[in-house]
């Protein structure tokens, strides 16, 4: 099983896991005033998942560890090469992604970019992105073997399924990278 995670506020009620089960994909979303790291670790509990795609920063810049490595304390070398947002202006969001890795340490998990995912794999949907879901969603379902159990509600939900096909590619020898090994990588 893998699981994709569009890893949101600690209660803002925008945190959604996709996963697979049999021919099915299932998302759910965390409600608000839910505590987000209590509903994941909950999750992963229930569901045993072998890979964890967390759409978060799971590392900081080199600086930090390796001032001799790198001279920039704001991006890594994946969020330059991707133009993601720097872990350090996400803050708090990057320190609990990092702390719920910590705690999962018996799972495999890794970093992924949900936009890249669609820039890279489902370029004829990015004008789409943000605007119509039901769009995006087909293109997604149409180019792998699973079948959606339920409609997508939100942006939310569309990412954490973004998340899980980075895994999907990951477990079929089918992804891509950005980064620095010794900083952190982006997996798409």
């Amino acid at each position: 099983m893998i699981a994709g995670i569009d890893y949101g506020s600690k209660l803002a009620g925008t945190t959604a896991i996709c996963y697979n089960q049999t021919a099915s994909l299932y998302v759910i979303q965390s409600q608000k005033k839910q505590d987000a790291d209590h509903f994941i670790r909950a999750w992963v509990s229930d569901h045993n998942p072998e890979l964890i795609m967390l759409d978060a920063p799971l590392s900081l810049p080199l600086a930090y560890s390796d001032p001799s490595g790198s001279s920039d304390y704001h991006y890594r070398v994946c969020d330059r090469e991707l133009k993601a947002m720097s872990p350090m202006f996400l803050g708090g969001l990057t320190a609990r992604a990092m702390k719920l890795k910590s705690q999962l340490i018996d799972k495999k998990v890794l970093e992924t970019y949900p936009k890249q995912v669609l820039t890279l794999r489902y370029p004829h949907s990015v004008a789409s992105y943000k605007q119509e879901i039901m769009q995006v969603v087909d293109d997604i379902i149409a180019s792998i073997p699973y079948q959606l159990h339920h409609p997508l509600t939100s942006w939310h939900q569309v990412d954490s399924l973004l998340a899980w096909i980075s895994g999907y590619q990951y477990a079929n020898d089918n992804m891509r990278c950005s980064g620095n090994p010794d900083e952190g990588l982006i997996y798409y």
